[in-house]
């Protein structure tokens, strides 16, 4: 399945990585200006397509009940690299391992032991499986952060745009309709006569919730619609999605 990140995903991607346990549909919602039904169906989406590929608890282990994190860098057979990957996850202890596409130490194995003794058990199930291990460390911390391109930056223009150039010229928009705006409430047939979408411009979906609508002319526009938009000459006037100001 085939997704593409525009801004609405990305906002949804960055965050999740920012906090996925305490961050709700409502509250992305919120800060993107579409629904909460929206923001979930987006999320499974992003699930079903394999780039949300899971939720993961950061766990300080030694803080837990003093066991320790040892990080193996490890060398295996580029042609076997990905077969040993999933059978080092099956060692007991393990909690990550990272595949590398260059370098010698292309198999990066994290484990948790409850002590020394125990890391040792760990290295010695890791080369009985014929992966060599350069190195080895004690991992005293781990910090993450979430992608800050795919977050919230003040100078974007509001309400929430996504653009997409085409050959030609033309460009395909998508925007959010913010309670207020001078189309909010209309029918696309009301606000083509009323001078609102430019001839040049065509509505090509309106995503509403969970569902992607078919715009016809009497299909009313509401606040929260995310609207896609071809613009047949590019640059288009988007003046119709700002929320009035009085």
């Amino acid at each position: 399945m085939d997704i593409r990140l525009d801004e609405v995903n990305k906002r949804i991607i960055h965050a999740l990585m920012h906090d996925a346990r305490s961050t709700s549909a409502p509250m992305i919602a919120d800060e993107v200006g579409v629904s909460p039904a929206t923001i979930r169906n987006r999320i499974g989406q992003l699930e079903d397509a394999g780039v949300i590929e899971g939720y993961h608890a950061n766990v300080d282990f030694e803080r837990g009940d003093g066991r320790l994190r040892n990080l193996y860098l490890c060398n295996a057979p580029v042609e076997d690299r990905e077969r040993l990957a999933h059978k080092v996850r099956l060692v007991p202890g393990v909690i990550n391992v990272r595949e590398l596409m260059t370098g010698r130490r292309n198999l990066h194995v994290l484990a948790v032991g409850t002590d020394t003794g125990d890391l040792r058990r760990i290295a010695r199930e890791i080369a009985a499986l014929g992966i060599d291990i350069e190195d080895e460390d004690l991992l005293q911390a781990e910090h993450y952060q979430a992608y800050q391109p795919f977050g919230p930056d003040e100078e974007k223009p509001q309400p929430l745009s996504d653009y997409i150039s085409l050959t030609g010229g033309a460009e395909i928009v998508e925007v959010t309709v913010p309670k207020g705006a001078p189309i909010e409430g209309l029918t696309l047939e009301e606000a083509g006569r009323n001078g609102l979408l430019a001839n040049d411009v065509l509505v090509v979906a309106i995503e509403r919730d969970d569902a992607v609508l078919t715009p016809r002319g009497g299909t009313a526009i509401r606040s929260d619609d995310l609207v896609t938009l071809l613009s047949r000459e590019g640059e288009a006037d988007l003046e119709a999605f700002h929320r009035e100001t009085v």
